[in-house]
């Protein structure tokens, strides 16, 4: 088996990973890490100030992808939000319309029927009243 020399490998990092954590939290961790592989691995005062660099802008590039992907998951979840309440108007919106629409079709029904029965009272009237002058001029 050959034997590998990591002395000269400079990707000795540690990933914490946490789902339901904060981005600070895998920060800290980050920083942590970084700090103990630089600690235990044996390296000149230039080098280890080379790798401190080298830690340091990975570690702000993580956060920076960090920030970037919460920031782009609350714009999502904004966004999906928004278009359901959207949505949810929009139904409403045609529930009233549809609504409104039954409403005007009972009261122009209702208008309608309470002129016909207006007519027909007025005939029914009407006839009464001939019926009644006929009879008076007969008697």
């Amino acid at each position: 088996m050959a034997h590998q020399d990591y002395e000269d490998d400079d990707e000795h990092y540690v990933v914490i990973e946490r789902h339901s954590g904060s981005t600070k939290s895998l920060l800290i961790g980050l920083a942590v890490g970084a700090g103990l592989a630089l600690l235990f691995a044996p390296a000149s005062g230039e080098e280890t100030r080379r790798q401190l660099r080298m830690r340091a802008q990975k570690v702000r590039r993580a956060a920076q992808d960090a920030v970037t992907e919460a920031k782009d998951t609350v714009v999502g979840v904004v966004e999906d939000a928004r278009a359901r309440v959207e949505e949810q108007i929009d139904g409403a919106r045609q529930a009233i319309e549809l609504k409104k629409r039954q409403v005007v079709r009972a009261v122009d029904a209702g208008r309608e029927a309470a002129e016909q029965a207006r007519e027909e009272l007025e005939q029914r009237l009407a006839d009464t009243k001939a019926a009644y002058q006929s009879g008076a001029r007969k008697g």
